[in-house]
């Protein structure tokens, strides 16, 4: 598919962080993108979405982004829900290529050229980290999490995106051309946004593909295999029928 670029401002990269009361994992990851980031021959933006955080996330952004440079704080209020923090971000960026990364950092920002690959030689337009495809190295990840993630992927796989290991890691890639697309049409604010993602760039015929990373558990995780699970298959019950009577428009 095609790919229009954004006609001003543009940078080479922009990573997008969606946080919600992140006052204390923040500035670290901030810190360490910087670093690599900096080393390397590419013009960035880091761009922060604070959704409606109630903690000091927004002035710690505001701190860092006073010694650190590059970095873009946008705030919504109310809270919303990570889907719509990330779709905020996505629309509101300027790089050519746009990656969702959590605030935990769980990904190290090493393993950013490996992600980026494929859309570099222009083999796809999206490109998914992955705690199981061929050359993930997964550190810590504790058993009911991998059980959570599995079933979740086998029921994803079943009604939504087909062949594809891990919706659900937390660090995609776009072109600016797909990024623009799909974020344009989402509607899902909570835990099944990339589904929604994933599900039209099916539709549409974006090329996917899939890279094994390097991924670390953080045990300050806030998903609980419980509650969230039933979550994703409301919200993917939701996205099916809305796929089924052409409510994103044309696919």
């Amino acid at each position: 598919m095609s790919n229009p670029e954004p006609s001003v401002d543009v940078v080479d990269l922009t990573l997008v962080i969606p946080a919600f009361n992140e006052e204390l994992r923040l500035v670290p990851t901030l810190e360490r993108l910087h670093a690599h980031l900096s080393a390397r021959p590419m013009s960035y933006e880091i761009l922060v979405v604070d959704d409606g955080s109630r903690d000091k996330t927004r002035e710690v952004v505001e701190a860092a982004a006073a010694r650190i440079p590059n970095i873009v704080l946008v705030c919504q209020q109310p809270n919303q829900g990570k889907g719509a923090a990330v779709r905020r971000g996505m629309l509101a960026a300027r790089g050519r290529i746009r990656v969702m990364w959590d605030a935990d950092c769980s990904m190290p920002p090493e393993e950013l050229p490996r992600l980026l690959a494929p859309i570099g030689t222009g083999s796809a337009e999206i490109a998914i980290g992955s705690r199981y495809a061929e050359g993930a190295k997964t550190v810590k990840q504790p058993r009911y999490r991998v059980i959570w993630s599995r079933l979740c992927n086998k029921v994803i796989q079943r009604w939504l995106v087909p062949r594809v290991l891990d919706t659900q890691c937390g660090f995609k890639a776009f072109t600016s051309g797909a990024a623009l697309n799909l974020f344009g049409s989402a509607t899902i604010d909570g835990w099944a946004f990339d589904l929604e993602i994933l599900a039209l760039a099916r539709r549409r015929g974006f090329a996917i593909e899939e890279v094994g990373v390097a991924w670390k558990d953080d045990g300050n995780s806030r998903v609980n295999p419980f509650t969230d699970f039933w979550k994703v298959i409301r919200e993917a019950l939701t996205i099916r029928r809305n796929l089924d009577r052409g409510l994103y428009g044309s696919t």
